[in-house]
């Protein structure tokens, strides 16, 4: 496929499972509910290819989202993130016996998607960052001093629960709608880390898990009902296109996408940003529906009331794998995913085996422990089975030494030698430099500079001097030489 060459900076970071998307410091959902589940190794659905012929095996797939306008709104469905502090607006909805009843933080100046003036979805979307709540309406109208909908929902973006089995949301699936956007800042960062929110034109009188709701009148089995995973085939080449775009499809393999609503044929959901390249997003309409096939996810539930889903093939990974740190010295560990730290599988660990805090800095005891070596351990937060560990020996600090070169010198009145100190065990190479316990030295016994070089006296002393060196890390190291004059 021919296309215009298109520079984009992608730095490429590869993720483990267990660290999910995330929208300031709240994560969008838990990194294991199954909107941030790999689905790349899980088996095709039976009705696989019912399903793409009845959406459509050769339409086209369409990015709904975009910079710029379109029909005077934005392309994609906007949010907008709150403080704490964020004033919450009483709701009135038309179906307000599955809606959530509130009071909902979205500002009434908050994006609409289509913009004010739609007639559509006119969903409206805000992320409160400080408290991890996501308030979502669908066809929201603000009023002077609150919001009319059809119908809205809250989640915590810290919980796996999902609604009322039955309810529907501010999305025909009855599922959040935020979890689902492309966001431009993760294509930037080079990896989306969950799945993509699409529509189709039609779909079946029912649901799949995660899905809570339908919204169709259709019984034939070949409609594909809401809920229902799919992903891109991994034969599938994504070499051809730009940079950005990779980005997304290499998502699309990894995590697929869900069914959430009615609407245009594989089209998929994604935020508005004026930084979007839209010829860029266009080239994945040379991807068309036979490209993709239906996932059964089945396998990944826990509870059906739940988003949490099974994490197969994961795994904590703590780096370094061992490590020798002196007493009262810091070590920095990490891990491939959220963990808890503890030392020998105490919380935090304590005086006798050193600490670690919430972040892996391990700092080490004031006396090394019996045994010298402890194992720095991380608990997965999400699998509290899954635990990875580093072995720690601590040692006592290696005392500083010092020696001077050469340790014996006879040298003529008058003239110099030159002394050479190494200090060892510290990084403060430093030395002080005597003469008969002098400082630099004097007329009678000869002088020392600060480099070493000894110039004899102009008269022999009355007995052989000491040139001294004092290790300045540690001026209780000391270490001389035996210096004779002579006259000739």
């Amino acid at each position: 496929m021919p296309y215009k060459i298109f520079l984009l900076a992608v730095s490429v970071s590869l993720v483990s499972y267990g660290q999910g998307p995330k929208i300031g410091s709240c994560p969008v959902l838990p990194a294991d509910n199954i909107w941030n589940t790999p689905v790349d190794t899980l088996p095709v659905s039976p009705n696989s290819s019912t399903y793409v012929n009845t959406i459509g095996p050769v339409s086209p797939v369409h990015a709904d989202f975009g910079s710029g306008s379109y029909n005077g709104g934005p392309i994609g469905i906007p949010y907008v993130k709150v403080a704490g502090m964020q004033t919450k607006y009483p709701a009135t909805f038309l179906y307000w016996d599955e809606s959530d009843p509130g009071p909902y933080a979205v500002p009434l100046t908050a994006p609409i998607e289509g913009g004010n003036n739609s007639t559509g979805d006119r969903h409206a979307i805000a992320v409160d960052t400080d408290n991890c709540k996501l308030y979502e309406l669908y066809r929201a109208f603000p009023q002077t001093s609150s919001w009319k909908a059809d119908s809205g929902a809250i989640y915590d973006l810290n919980s796996n629960a999902l609604r009322t089995s039955g309810w529907t949301s501010a999305d025909a699936a009855g599922l959040p709608i935020l979890p689902g956007l492309v966001r431009y800042d993760e294509v930037v960062s080079g990896e989306i880390r969950h799945a993509i929110r699409f529509t189709v034109p039609q779909t079946q009188r029912a649901f799949l898990w995660p899905a809570r709701h339908y919204a169709s009148s259709l019984t034939d089995t070949k409609y594909p009902p809401m809920g229902q995973r799919f992903r891109l085939k991994a034969s599938f080449d994504v070499s051809p296109f730009p940079a950005d775009v990779q980005v997304i499809l290499r998502a699309l393999k990894k995590y697929g996408m869900i069914l959430a609503d009615n609407g245009s044929a594989w089209f998929l959901s994604g935020e508005p940003d004026s930084r979007w390249n839209n010829s860029n997003l266009s080239t994945m309409r040379d991807i068309t529906g036979s490209d993709f096939e239906a996932v059964d996810v089945s396998s990944l539930m826990i509870d059906p009331n739940s988003g949490q889903a099974k994490q197969t093939g994961a795994s904590v990974v703590v780096t370094p794998s061992s490590a020798t740190v002196t007493t009262q010295a810091t070590k920095q560990f990490t891990a491939n995913t959220a963990v808890n730290w503890s030392v020998n599988s105490i919380a935090g660990g304590n005086s006798q085996l050193g600490y670690i805090d919430a972040d892996g800095l391990y700092s080490a005891p004031s006396a090394v422990p019996s045994p010298a070596t402890v194992q720095v351990i991380a608990t997965s937060k999400i699998t509290p089975t899954l635990k990875g560990s580093a072995s720690v020996t601590i040692v006592a600090p290696q005392q500083v030494s010092i020696s001077i070169s050469p340790t014996s010198a006879t040298v003529r009145v008058g003239r110099t030698v030159q002394f050479t100190a190494t200090v060892q065990n510290t990084t403060n190479k430093g030395v002080a430099w005597k003469v008969n316990g002098i400082t630099g030295g004097n007329s009678t016994v000869g002088t020392v500079s600060t480099g070493g070089l000894y110039t004899a006296p102009g008269t022999v002393p009355s007995s052989a001097v000491q040139v001294s060196a004092t290790s300045i890390a540690d001026p209780t190291k000391m270490a001389s030489a035996t210096v004779q004059i002579r006259r000739r």
